[in-house]
């Protein structure tokens, strides 16, 4: 079943990305649709796809499981095409960025070089990732306009990218503006970055499509979002934690965010439990990327028993998520969120 929804919301990408080449706002040359098709291609429907196929998932569970119909299964897996290009679009602008701030001379992702790193792009690829955050709403206005929630849509996403580009920005200039400096570390920022910059787009966003299109206003329904940010939040935790202590073979990569200098959870609770001395040997360590470095630094994480810290933050954050679901008086959006939770539990990549 998964197999064939996959399968399904691959065709869907195909039709998008032909009413995107023949959009009649541009007259396209030959050359001008090549690029845009070869760089829709490159970037866009690899990977696991998962925040766009949880739109049609969560859309299922709110019609209790009916049997979609056609409309249904395309509308959502076009809502579902869209957060796959905002986390394209964000992604795309993130490497560009960190490139140009810390000269970095290789990015890759997913096996491959960047498209930025490609020869023939270079710089063009800021104008690609424009490209890419307006076909969101060329799709929204080609396939929704005679919806009755079109207009909470794009006002849904709109609200979204301002708070995902708020979130980058605050990510930036805490890691990477200037010299390094651990003491703008606190869980607080910790937060903010997370939730702005991930949780709203990655978790509540694919549940607010699938509300939308169930007929629901997402105004009485913000213990939803609630929930799903603080489940974003918990997502990420376990993605710093999992990126320091899996094994890369697990993992699926290995892990970078004590030499790039992530402003991670487990920075941030090894800062709180620091001594003077153990305090300076992470400000000596902390964002350097010789094996060395990198090793002081993950002795001293497991010397503050942050192994055990993060368990007991799992335990506490699953029990209260699971908690404030199942006081939910929609047995449909607890079947949703149960779903979300059950996804990341204890995962280990």
């Amino acid at each position: 079943m998964a197999d064939d929804l996959k399968s399904t919301f691959l065709d869907v990408y195909s039709i998008l990305k032909t009413d995107l080449l023949q959009d009649p706002a541009f007259e396209f040359t030959n050359e001008s649709s090549q690029w845009l098709e070869q760089m829709l291609d490159y970037n866009v429907p690899g990977g696991k796809l998962n925040r766009g196929i949880s739109v049609v998932d969560s859309y299922k569970m709110l019609k209790q499981n009916q049997k979609l119909t056609q409309e249904e299964i395309f509308l959502s897996c076009a809502l579902g095409w869209c957060i796959e290009w905002v986390f394209l679009f964000y992604l795309l602008t993130l490497f560009i960025s960190l490139s140009l701030s810390l000269c970095l001379c290789s990015v890759t992702r997913r096996g491959q070089p960047c498209w930025f790193r490609k020869p023939q792009v270079g710089m063009i690829a800021i104008n690609d990732g424009l490209l890419l955050r307006n076909h969101i709403h060329r799709i929204l206005k080609k396939h929704f306009r005679g919806k009755r929630y079109y207009v909470d849509l794009v006002d849904l996403f709109n609200e979204v990218e301002f708070q995902t580009t708020c979130g980058q920005m605050l990510d930036l200039i805490t890691t990477f503006d200037g010299e390094k400096d651990l003491s703008k570390y606190s869980l607080e920022i910790h937060r903010r970055i997370v939730q702005y910059k991930t949780a709203y787009y990655s978790f509540y966003l694919p549940v607010a499509c699938a509300l939308l299109m169930a007929g629901e206003n997402l105004e009485i329904h913000s213990d939803v979002k609630n929930v799903l940010v603080d489940m974003g939040i918990y997502f990420q935790v376990q993605d710093d934690y999992l990126d320091c202590f899996a094994e890369p073979e697990t993992l699926g990569k290995i892990g970078t965010y004590i030499e790039d200098f992530k402003c991670s959870w487990l920075v941030v609770k090894a800062l709180e439990r620091c001594s003077e001395e153990q305090t300076k040997i992470l400000y000596e360590n902390y964002g350097k990327s010789e094996p060395s470095n990198i090793a002081k630094v993950k002795a001293l994480y497991k010397e503050l028993d942050l192994e055990s810290a993060f368990m007991k933050y799992e335990k506490e954050s699953y029990e209260k998520l699971t908690k404030l679901i199942e006081a939910h008086q929609s047995k449909e959006i607890q079947l949703v969120l149960k779903s979300f939770l059950a996804k990341i539990y204890k995962r280990q990549k």
